[in-house]
């Protein structure tokens, strides 16, 4: 425990960021520089809990009280230690993930919990800051060659934990660059792209082997991958977009969240944008949808000078605290403000989009909406709603970003050609991460569907493990942390 009485002398206190109206005239990150003062203090507010729930609400099983003891103690290589025994990218959880460590902090329970995420980032810059993050390269090699596809999150854990048991690894990835959701996907506003290729730059150092533009399936065949490899693991994400068929979808200025972020992330490390442009500049901007894909378009939107962003939900507004139904330690569905909403943003709740209008160039030019109220399920049916008369309108846009989340990886291409079977929602079907064909894995979104980050690297940790004990009959890498540290 780091400080007995910590939790009781410190509140809990967050990152510093950049002020808003600076930070929408750029690109760069929002938070500012961790502040060892405060992420001491931090660290001392964990208690000596007994049970400690937070390794339980975090997918990777992080052994929080323990490198938080390090913190404090300002022991920051024993903290990178145990940082790093159970995720191999803190540099990106502890910038984009939302936490459910938190959630399940034990002193959550009547105050502020710690301030775990922040406590992450700080360690992992510090490890950077004084050497410790350095290559680890393996001592021995099995002569086993595995092919992973996909560079997001999923396919770095699970080439990172397989070149660390000793085997060759070769990322295959069809865009131009490495990093998948975390390189098109995210804003730079919340991760800088240097960092991303700091952490590539090592797992190059460490033997690791990554191949762009390599589109399994079309440009690099299936029998080729099947021939050369021992293994393969399948970490592609979930990139089928869920639609909005409604009258209008066709017109001009309507589009998918994921095409005007990547256009965006594009912009801003100086490549270049092949598609139309997509640019909120100087229009009123309706995001469709609630999640943190929703937020980064409000985010985006800003950084180009729309002129309105407004956000819209289909679901009720959530609670601003938890409620009977969401018990500690659950993760609990309140209302969150993000960076994005702080820069200007309407947000409005129960409301469905009915209609897209146009104008005589096929141009998107407003939008119907109506509201809506909700009514309870009855014997064990699903809540529905009905629109509530007198609420229908039209508001004036000339940008629709559908940000609704997605269905299921693309089948057509590697998985048909792979004729793997699926699960009753599209995805890969496996058993223990192994799919229906022999000496083939899926991990993270393929597998799991649409999930947060460190879902993804908490699965290509544990596929990792099962190609290792595919390849060996058993494994030399660690199952998830349950509490004990090894080191």
């Amino acid at each position: 425990m780091a400080k007995p009485t910590g939790f009781l002398e410190f509140s809990r206190e967050l990152p510093q960021k950049r002020n808003p109206r600076e930070r929408v005239k750029d690109y760069k990150e929002i938070e500012t520089k961790p502040d060892d003062g405060i992420t001491a203090k931090q660290s001392a507010r964990c208690m000596d809990c007994g049970i400690p729930f937070c390794h339980s609400g975090c997918p990777l099983g992080n052994i929080i009280p323990e490198f938080n003891d390090a913190v404090y103690h300002q022991n920051w290589k024993l903290a990178y230690e145990i940082l790093i025994s159970t995720n191999n990218f803190p540099e990106f959880t502890g910038r984009i993930c939302p936490a459910p460590c938190e959630a399940s902090c034990v002193l959550g329970i009547n105050k502020p919990a710690v301030a775990i995420e922040y406590i992450e980032k700080s360690i992992i810059e510090k490890a950077f800051e004084l050497g410790y993050a350095r290559p680890r390269i393996p001592s021995f090699r099995t002569g086993r060659k595995v092919a992973v596809v996909g560079s997001g999150p999923a396919g770095l854990a699970a080439a990172a934990q397989l070149n660390a048991a000793g085997h060759a690894v070769t990322v295959f990835e069809r865009a131009d660059e490495i990093g998948g959701l975390l390189r098109y996907g995210i804003p730079d506003f919340k991760l800088d792209k240097a960092i991303l290729d700091r952490r590539l730059n090592l797992m190059e150092e460490e033997g690791i082997k990554f191949l762009t533009n390599s589109n399994v399936g079309v440009t690099v065949t299936i029998q080729h991958l099947r021939e050369e490899f021992d293994a393969i693991v399948l970490c592609g994400g979930s990139t089928v977009p869920r639609d909005l068929s409604i009258p209008g979808r066709n017109l001009k200025g309507v589009h998918f969240a994921m095409d005007f972020l990547t256009q965006q992330n594009k912009r801003v490390n100086y490549k270049p944008v092949e598609e139309e442009p997509i640019m909120a500049t100087g229009k009123n901007v309706l995001v469709i949808g609630g999640g943190d894909t929703g937020s980064d378009c409000v985010g985006t939107s800003n950084r180009q000078g729309a002129a309105t962003v407004t956000q819209i939900e289909i679901l009720s507004k959530p609670p601003k605290e938890r409620t009977a139904q969401m018990p500690w330690p659950n993760w609990p569905m309140i209302l969150r403000t993000s960076t994005s909403h702080e820069e200007g943003c309407e947000r409005q709740w129960s409301v469905v989009t009915k209609e897209f209008l146009g104008d005589s160039n096929k141009s998107l030019k407003a939008i119907r909406l109506v509201e809506i109220e909700w009514k309870p399920g009855e014997g064990g049916k699903p809540a529905s709603f009905v629109e509530i008369p007198g609420t229908e309108r039209e508001v004036p846009c000339e940008l629709a970003l559908l940000a609704l989340g997605f269905l299921h990886p693309q089948h057509q291409g590697l998985l048909d050609q792979l004729q793997v079977e699926y699960d009753e929602r599209g995805n890969v079907k496996c058993k223990n991460f192994q799919t229906s064909i022999p000496g083939i894995f899926a991990a993270g979104d393929m597998r799991r569907g649409q999930s947060l980050v460190v879902w993804a690297i908490s699965e290509g940790r544990e596929a990792a493990r099962a190609v290792d004990e595919y390849l060996n009959e058993f494994s030399v890498l660690e199952r998830k942390s349950v509490g004990m540290l090894h080191l």
